[in-house]
């Protein structure tokens, strides 16, 4: 399916609606390959929307707050809501635009949630399917399906506030590029040609926390990431900026109160219940669709 680029012509505070859920469907579909280095423009839908890259890392940014989102991720975004995407790399996505009625009990501010192989499957197939209509058996026990594996899935509370102020911007965006970056705050000042209470004061201002805080949680986020990806605790450390495993550890621990390892393997766990009733729903689906 070709995704016409006609974001780029909306102005701010426009909604796009033409990929919402036309008349006598639930859910519809977008699948669309973004060559490296590509950019969505800010837009909005009318629609609720999971976005889900099969393969490739996404950036997604909503006002001041911006999500990195691997294959293991997806990113609920609510109706109306203002979003831009940027894709470093080659990212094969699959979206699900949901009717808004659908989505009443899921959150209602943008959220990171875990992918579990059920729902990934379900995603994949909804895309292949197209739209899923509301007098199709098959295509309604689907939908039911992956709104309820939407709702079961866990969020993932990793998240970055940006903050406004231009100097301060290239500041953290030196960080975002390189979040094992160990140089002091005097340092990267001194190589914005700021001073170190400007910087202070617009982090403060714009997103709430000293620096350091804010280092810290951009730190999180990519070993969050890395963490799901397969590494091992050593490396997310060190690729994290931590010279000792167990300091990272005890980041972790403080703010996610459980370890990185405990809480890999509570994904895991999930991850194995969901597979392990998938024959179960797909006979269920199989069922409806025969009646």
């Amino acid at each position: 399916m070709l995704l016409r680029h006609n974001i780029s012509l909306l102005r701010q505070s426009e909604v796009l609606t033409e990929y919402d859920p036309k008349r006598g469907v639930s859910v519809a579909t977008l699948a669309y390959e973004y060559p490296s280095r590509s950019r969505v423009p800010e837009h909005a839908h009318g629609s609720d929307q999971l976005i889900y890259a099969i393969s490739g890392l996404m950036e997604v940014s909503s006002g001041q707050s911006m999500w990195l989102i691997p294959p293991h991720f997806a990113l609920w975004i609510p109706a109306r809501t203002q979003h831009r995407i940027h894709m470093p790399g080659p990212v094969a996505m699959r979206t699900l635009y949901l009717r808004r009625d659908l989505a009443a009990r899921l959150e209602p501010r943008c959220a990171v949630l875990h992918v579990t192989p059920l729902l990934r499957e379900l995603i994949v197939e909804a895309v292949s399917v197209g739209q899923l209509r509301m007098r199709n058996h098959y295509e309604c026990a689907l939908r039911d399906l992956l709104i309820r594996q939407i709702q079961k899935a866990s969020p993932i509370p990793t998240f970055v506030t940006l903050p406004r102020e231009e100097r301060a911007l290239a500041v953290a965006q030196a960080i975002l590029r390189n979040p094992a970056e160990s140089k002091s705050m005097a340092v990267l000042c001194s190589e914005a040609g700021v001073g170190v209470r400007t910087i202070e004061r617009a982090f403060h201002k714009d997103v709430g926390i000293s620096f350091e805080l804010w280092r810290r949680q951009v730190r999180l986020t990519k070993a969050v990431e890395l963490l799901v990806s397969g590494c091992s605790i050593k490396e997310v450390a060190y690729r994290v900026g931590y010279c000792q495993s167990s300091a990272f550890v005890e980041m972790f621990r403080r703010t996610f109160g459980t370890t990185p390892k405990a809480w890999v393997l509570a994904l895991e766990t999930l991850g194995q219940q969901s597979t392990a009733s998938q024959e179960k729903l797909s006979l269920a689906a199989r069922r409806s669709e025969e009646v």
